[in-house]
């Protein structure tokens, strides 16, 4: 499938099959997501790539804030991907001082582009997923014993689709660009 397709193809996956995902899959993903771009190539995306069913019970049951749907996706995936942030480096100079008005905020655009990847190399491999971001951030990152200098930045559900939801309407590129 070539990179158009893939965009255009990819849906957001809530319910899986219960087929596990093998390791070199899941390898893959990650590998795939290295290469996303990142401000003045920081790569401050990391994952926390579970499959171990207590763990994944864990977080469903203490890190979603309550919230029964994303819980329930948690529950059904075979596999959830934590991604967190290395602290203070996309948007900084080396001294640590901001770079731009926009301070951190280079961070969670580095890391939704490299989720994004990640979500579509999913696709193209078979797999479904979903980014979440209605979570307990502090609770996940204490249950997976997150490294001090990182943040969690969303949770990702992955798996083979039980089935691929319908493509939602989207804007015209008329509704959504300016041409100057």
């Amino acid at each position: 499938m070539d990179a158009l397709e893939c965009i255009k193809t990819r849906r957001t996956v809530r319910k899986f099959k219960d087929e596990a995902i093998p390791q070199e899959t899941l390898r893959e993903l990650i590998s795939a997501a290295s290469f996303s771009p990142a401000w003045k190539n920081t790569r401050v995306a990391r994952y926390t790539v579970i499959t171990d069913r207590a763990a994944i019970a864990r977080i469903a049951a203490q890190g979603v804030l309550g919230n029964a749907h994303n819980a329930g996706i948690i529950n059904g995936a075979p596999c959830l991907i934590v991604q967190s942030a290395v602290n203070k480096l996309a948007g900084y100079e080396k001294d640590g001082t901001p770079s731009t008005v926009k301070g951190d905020g280079y961070t969670m655009y580095d890391c939704g582009i490299s989720a994004q990847s990640l979500s579509l190399a999913a696709h193209a491999l078979g797999l479904g997923s979903v980014i979440m971001g209605i979570i307990d951030y502090d609770t996940i990152a204490s249950i997976i014993a997150l490294p001090e200098d990182e943040t969690v930045t969303a949770a990702i559900a992955v798996g083979y689709p039980e089935s691929i939801p319908a493509c939602p309407p989207k804007y015209t590129v008329d509704e959504m660009a300016r041409f100057i």
